[in-house]
């Protein structure tokens, strides 16, 4: 059984969880982007949440959709599309002793990807900016799979 002390001592672990945690911290700040796009365009999907505007058909005139609200809520959707399979493939990759720097490159690209990913959709930047972020955030988790299945999994 492996104790704490090991994984804190494994470098690519750690290396990991940095990188999550900045990941997981961007992921956090779209929903409240998100959120607060819906507030400042006074944008709602369900009645309760205008319920503060007024009531009956008053409030109904604030469930609708926002070109600017649907842009950050569909980046937000698409990180966790993408981020999930990082931090569990991520989690496994990194536990499974690989290359420090070979390490420290898949996680540094994967989260320079989803961050230049967000400001290519909010901005709008033009395509294929988008989705190259995109695609290279899927190859670096792509090639973390890879590795595991062909060096460390057992099948």
């Amino acid at each position: 059984m492996v104790d704490l002390t090991q994984v804190a001592e494994n470098e690519a672990f750690m290396a990991f969880a940095s990188y999550a945690t900045i990941i997981l911290s961007k992921m956090m700040f779209m929903s409240t982007a998100t959120a607060f796009q819906r507030l400042t365009k006074k944008v709602f999907v369900n009645p309760e949440d205008c319920a503060h505007f007024g009531k009956g058909e008053n409030a109904k005139k604030y469930l609708r959709t926002d070109d600017r609200v649907e842009r950050v809520r569909r980046a937000h959707l698409n990180d966790l599309e993408n981020i999930v399979p990082f931090l569990g493939i991520g989690l496994l990759y990194s536990l499974s002793g690989p290359d420090v720097s070979t390490a420290l490159l898949h996680f540094r690209l994967f989260v320079g990807s989803r961050i230049y990913h967000t400001i290519a959709y909010l901005t709008p930047l033009p395509q294929p900016n988008r989705a190259l972020a995109f695609f290279v955030g899927y190859g670096v988790t792509f090639s973390m799979a890879y590795n595991l299945l062909k060096n460390r999994l057992y099948l």
